[in-house]
């Protein structure tokens, strides 16, 4: 081997398969007899999306085909963290759901530290919001891969910039 070899542990969701699946639940609501009459918006801002809806039933039935749609286009539900259902006024309720994006400070602290434990041959360095692992072997790098992919975080995690 000539050299280094690394890959950057990453939590991040395509934001168009977002969209996408958001355009999808608003086409289904607008033909489910369901829904018949119903008002519901869904806006997406940067770091979250924002529903109002008629009533706490119609906002949990929104969520399930939120989540149905996001997970047929091959987003993690894991992106999602749903707020309280609360009242808006005009007899409408609101839902505030945060779109988890990077590795919190503590979780990469955490998996650094687990990488370094369990993999003395690599070195682990947290870049911004991701975590770089490098090492002088593929086959260990591939290792470190399967040993995160067997963790159960809060957050999605993929693995970019293999190299």
């Amino acid at each position: 081997m000539a050299g280094e070899v690394s890959f950057d542990v990453v939590s991040d969701f395509d934001e168009q398969e977002l969209r996408n699946a958001l355009d999808q639940v608003r086409r289904e609501v607008q033909q489910r007899y369901d829904f018949k009459g119903a008002h519901v918006d869904l806006v997406q801002e940067k770091d979250r999306i924002v529903l109002v809806t008629d009533s706490d039933m119609r906002a949990k039935a929104i969520r399930d085909l939120l989540e149905s749609k996001a997970v047929r286009r091959g987003l993690s539900l894991k992106i999602f963290e749903w707020g309280e259902i609360q009242p808006a006024g005009g007899n409408k309720v609101r839902e505030e759901i945060t779109l988890r994006r990077g590795l919190p400070d503590d979780l990469a602290r955490k998996l650094v530290k687990l990488i370094r434990d369990e993999f003395p041959k690599v070195q682990p360095r947290v870049q911004g919001d991701a975590i770089r692992v490098a090492g002088k072997s593929k086959d260990e790098l591939q290792r470190v891969i399967v040993r995160l992919r067997e963790l159960d975080e809060a957050v999605p995690l993929q693995f970019e910039n293999y190299r």
